[in-house]
């Protein structure tokens, strides 16, 4: 609200008088808490040692101890949705995310563009005296937002955030993240070798920012949203956090479950009648089909221990020591937020809240993944791969994700993972603890609540009015509600009494104890839905959903379906989309210049991120790169895009021009020229690639490469079909930034293009080879 001005104002400053406070910054209410809202990625509720699970965490349980756990806490089943729902307090499909940003589909439910009138908690609290600061993971941001050429209006700092540090993507690589701070992208400040590590790297910046604001203005208080990358894939740790795990998980998945459980009856987490669903609990490629004999998902068939082969429970269990050494290391770095918050006599008056996004992610389908991107490409992963990556998993060389067996044992009691709407993908931990001002201590509540309470949570005990209007919008009421009166009294009635749910085709709702949901897969482009089968459970007695009441209770089930379709209604929840991973990244979206057929980079400018970026996939293309060639000295990168996991590159290494197509990181796929690069001015390095058939998984054809119209080199090779990463892949030109396409890059990183001066690279896409580059030389010149 404005302040109006109280002062005189005459035509003489001495006649005069001035007053201040229109014009003052906001300042918080003397003794306001600071808070820390720490976001885990993909953690399911029964990985933490404090909900019963297997994963040593004491910095969690520190918080716990200080607060409350709460056991039936509900996300959307998967990040930024989820997200977009603990920033503003609405639903999901209220905030146009039906689905993560990437996979926006242009509609009102699902534009990946959280609305104005949907204010974030950031925004309201930097206008109540609060410094906002966010690290780690945003992913709230639309695809075509995610470069330089675009609005900030949906980064970190167009949402009320005055200092950032992180990756607006859904993912990052934790060795070689796509790091931007406040309003541009930056280099990591040292490489792997040299102890780096995306989640060390966030909590620095994290400690900076206080310290930072807390030397200048030391009473005032701080909101900082920390979210590692920790546990979303790739599950990348350092060794020695791995090594700490080593051997624990050789029981296997369904053993490590039986184990969780008794630890969660044991310490009040779970009723204790609480039984285990089966580990296939909604069919099997085996037994089940959809619509018109589609089939049933391969991902989402969970492998019996008992039927897996020596080595594959090795990797499998290896596959476990990395995702368990990756949440405890990040458990260490949440305990130097804790040490210093406690060392500076801050930590008494913070209001600490923990949560996942959502459950354990089944991403790594029945066997794992060295490359998560080929879950993402349609391209099935093969055993002996995996098995000979063994002993890179968790490190620089893998893009890891254990098979989804690990995430239905994280996920205990429940059934199902990340995606579903069963309480696998969205029953999650909540942890809240505040020593000044909630008494209680080490307890567990058992409210209902979902991600959408923490901001009522959070104003209300901070007492902050929501306001009316945020920049000029007027603001849309919050879905969600208090949990504040059942923080300090387990006995207090929850105002929660429904909750509805929907994610890429599956479904559910939950009113008053009870819960309908459809046994639709996931992303499995059955369609149809009004065929779905709708079950029943009556959660307040069976939180693991194994009991189907459906038959025993028509006329509760009927009364819940069309309770969903009510709220879907009033949510804008429609349409709902279950289509491929492919095909729904592949989607068409915004490009914030027209889309041609010929592009042009230029050295020294900041990398183009994938998503805004010529798309070379699945057709054919030519590159060229004009090149003053000084001598036989010249190496090193001309273009490059993605990396190990998957992209292609053109790059001199001992004079000879060389291109390379790494195919989902399963084989690099090299042309080398049978002759030395020629030297001198506007010297033409080209490669083009003529499409000329497909593959089930990749575009098939043939990649020469040029000096000049010269053809130097040929190979048959294939290309994917999706994208590079879902999130992080850049074009490069004259260098390479992050982890390399490939380890035969000349010279150290970068890869800086030397001995020479390359002036552009040239994309076509039209499907004509690359030849007219002389021209555009020609070209260049006159224009300079």
């Amino acid at each position: 609200m404005a302040v109006p001005f109280k002062g005189v104002i005459d035509i003489d400053i001495r006649d005069s008088k001035p007053d201040w406070a229109p014009f003052e910054p906001p300042r918080a209410a003397p003794g306001a808490p600071n808070v820390l809202y720490i976001v885990l990625d993909d953690v399911g509720f029964a990985a933490l040692s404090c909900y019963g699970g297997p994963v040593e965490t004491p910095n969690i349980e520190r918080i716990a101890a200080a607060g409350v756990r709460y056991t039936q806490w509900h996300t959307t089943s998967l990040c930024s949705p989820t997200r977009s729902c603990l920033l503003t307090g609405r639903n999901h499909t209220r905030n146009s995310m039906a689905c993560i940003t990437e996979a926006a589909i242009g509609f009102p439910n699902a534009s990946g563009t959280i609305p104005p009138e949907n204010g974030m908690l950031s925004e309201i609290l930097a206008e109540r005296g609060w410094n906002t600061y966010m690290v780690g993971k945003w992913h709230l941001c639309p695809t075509d937002e995610m470069n330089l050429a675009a609005t900030r209006r949906n980064w970190p700092s167009g949402r009320g955030f005055e200092r950032s540090y992180g990756f607006l993507g859904a993912e990052t690589n934790q060795w070689y993240p796509d790091l931007i701070h406040d309003n541009h992208p930056v280099d990591q400040p040292r490489t792997p070798a040299q102890g780096y590590h995306l989640t060390d790297d966030i909590t620095d910046k994290a400690l900076e920012f206080i310290k930072d604001g807390k030397a200048i203005a030391p009473d005032k208080p701080f909101f900082l949203y920390y979210a590692p990358g920790a546990c979303h894939a790739p599950h990348h740790a350092p060794k020695e956090w791995i090594e700490k795990f080593k051997g624990r998980f050789d029981l296997g998945y369904e053993a490590i479950r039986e184990k969780i459980l008794a630890r969660q009856k044991q310490m009040g987490i779970v009723p204790p009648d609480t039984k285990l669903p089966p580990v296939n609990p909604i069919g099997t490629p085996a037994d089940r089909t959809g619509p018109d004999g589609l089939p049933f998902p391969e991902l989402d068939y969970t492998r019996p221990w008992a039927e897996l082969s020596a080595e594959e429970r090795r990797l499998f269990a290896r596959m476990a020591e990395v995702y368990a050494g990756f949440l405890a290391h990040a458990d260490h770095h949440i305990g130097r937020l804790l040490d210093y918050l406690e060392e500076t006599d801050q930590l008494e008056n913070t209001v600490v809240v923990l949560v996942s996004d959502n459950g354990a992610s089944g991403e790594g389908g029945p066997n794992g993944s060295v490359n998560e991107m080929k879950f993402a490409n349609g391209v099935a992963d093969d055993m002996s791969e995996n098995l000979a990556r063994l002993d890179d998993l968790g490190g620089p060389k893998t893009y890891n994700h254990y098979p989804n067996g690990w995430a239905m044992a994280f996920n205990t009691p429940f059934k199902m993972w990340k995606r579903y709407e069963f309480n696998g993908g969205t029953s999650d931990p909540c942890i809240i603890s505040w020593p000044k001002g909630a008494p209680a201590r080490g307890e567990v509540r058992e409210h209902y609540h979902h991600a959408v309470d923490l901001v009522p949570t959070l104003l209300d005990l901070l007492g902050v009015d929501a306001p009316a209007t945020i920049k000029g919008h007027v603001q849309s009421p919050f879905d969600g509600v208090s949990m504040a009166p059942g923080l300090g009294d387990p006995a207090a009635d929850s105002p929660r009494t429904t909750q509805f749910y929907s994610m890429l085709g599956s479904r559910s709702v939950w009113h008053k104890g009870w819960k309908a949901v459809t046994t639709h897969p996931a992303v499995s482009g059955w369609g149809h839905f009004n065929d779905d089968e709708w079950q029943l459970y009556h959660t307040d007695v069976d939180r693991s959903e194994v009991s189907d009441l459906a038959a025993r209770h028509p006329d509760k089930l009927r009364e819940l379906v069309n309770l969903w379709f009510r709220e879907a209604g009033a949510n804008q929840a429609f349409p709902l989309d279950d289509r491929s991973p492919v095909e729904i990244l592949g989607t068409p979206r915004p490009q914030l210049s027209e889309v041609r057929n010929k592009y042009v980079y230029f050295p020294g400018a900041a990398p183009v991120s994938e998503w805004q970026a010529v798309n070379t996939r699945n057709r054919s293309f030519s590159l060229g790169a004009l090149v003053d060639v000084d001598g036989p000295e010249a190496e090193g990168v001309l273009f490059a895009m993605g990396s190990r996991f998957g992209g292609h590159a053109l790059y001199v290494k001992d004079r000879r021009l060389h291109y390379v197509n790494n195919f989902v990181g399963i084989v690099e796929q090299k042309i080398v020229g049978d002759r030395d690069i020629p030297t001198g001015p506007n010297t033409i390095l080209s490669a083009s690639f003529d499409k000329q058939g497909m593959q089930p998984d990749a575009a098939t054809g043939t990649l020469t490469i040029y000096h000049g119209d010269q053809a130097v080199g040929t190979a048959q090779i294939k290309t994917q079909l999706g994208a590079f990463a879902i999130a992080g892949a850049s074009l490069y030109i004259g260098r390479h930034g992050g982890e390399p396409v490939t380890d035969d890059f000349p010279g150290p990183a970068p890869y800086r293009f030397t001995g020479g001066t390359l002036h552009q690279v040239n994309v076509n896409v039209s499907g004509k080879p690359y030849l007219d580059l002389e021209r555009e030389a020609a070209l260049m010149l006159m224009r300079e």
